[in-house]
């Protein structure tokens, strides 16, 4: 095979997240008397963290810290009521982790989503798979594009930057795939177009998770 392990972003890759994401931010805006987005606006308002997210939605947050550190305050609580209520794995892709499982590949999970949360997304829609790592973003280490948080998984993991694939749905995904030296994979059915993730180094695209597969098990 390609590779000996594989590192998935989470939201937009494995997990259709998009709408509880939405809903739980337009939650928030509301509350703080602010306009609200549509739902496929949020494409482009998340995949950086919680932080950015806010400061896409309200410019205004950029000079005023105590601003968004309330809007993600309350975006905490708003999300944890409802994470699991629209989200759910994209179709065939648990099919494809446990093919990739039978063929004792290495896989794990590296998302800019908050740690906790990230965790019990995992814990929840994936509990019968038993991944190597599932990190979320933390104090631990700066949010992706970064490479520091997807270079220390290779360490844990013991295998060679250019043995491990990263596949994302971002140019977040991308620019950390290229700064750790892993192959970058670029899947389209998430939140971003096909032209952003070639633009930002991605080496191969999938379509679709048929496509993914029989790549990474190639």
């Amino acid at each position: 095979m390609l590779y000996d392990a594989v590192i998935f972003d989470l939201d937009g890759t494995l997990l259709d997240s998009l709408e509880d994401i939405a809903v739980a931010a337009n939650n928030v805006l509301t509350e703080m008397g602010k306009p609200t987005y549509p739902i496929e606006e949020y494409r482009y308002l998340v995949g950086d963290g919680v932080g950015m997210l806010f400061q896409r939605a309200l410019p205004e947050c950029e000079e005023n810290p105590s601003l968004k550190a309330e809007c993600m305050n309350r975006f905490e609580h708003a999300y944890s009521q409802q994470w699991n209520n629209r989200s759910k794995p994209y179709a065939g892709i648990v099919e494809m982790l446990d093919a990739l499982m039978a063929r004792s590949m290495s896989i794990s999970v590296l998302s800019n989503k908050p740690e906790r949360f990230t965790k019990e997304c995992v814990a929840h829609f994936f509990g019968g798979i038993p991944f190597a790592h599932v990190l979320g973003h933390s104090e631990r280490f700066p949010r992706k594009p970064d490479p520091s948080s997807a270079r220390w998984l290779a360490e844990q993991l013991g295998i060679a930057n250019d043995r491990i694939a990263y596949v994302g749905d971002t140019n977040t995904d991308m620019k950390t795939a290229v700064g750790a030296s892993f192959c970058a994979i670029g899947v389209t059915w998430g939140f971003r177009p096909e032209s952003e993730l070639v633009a930002f180094g991605a080496q191969h695209i999938c379509h679709t998770v048929q496509q993914l597969a029989d790549h990474l098990l190639s």
